[in-house]
């Protein structure tokens, strides 16, 4: 385990001391656990971000396609 020192705003600080003497968890966990919860949060959103790229292009390449395919005569 690593150990950091960081700097929390006095109305965080407050906020979450309120809520660890009403939930019964040391600050450690409590830290920890919301670091985890926010960092998956951002791995979703960077996959959000990826897929909305992807289905783009995919899109763009699928109309394309559609087209080439309207421009083929099957009564032949």
């Amino acid at each position: 385990m690593k150990t950091v020192s960081l700097k929390i705003d006095d109305s965080i600080f407050g906020e979450t001391e309120k809520i660890l003497e009403k939930i019964k968890k040391p600050r450690n966990r409590y830290i920890n656990e919301a670091i985890d919860f926010y960092n998956k949060f951002q791995r979703k959103q960077f996959l959000e971000k990826k897929l909305k790229k992807e289905s783009a292009l995919v899109k763009a390449e699928s109309m394309s396609v559609l087209k080439d395919f309207e421009g083929i005569d099957y009564a032949g």
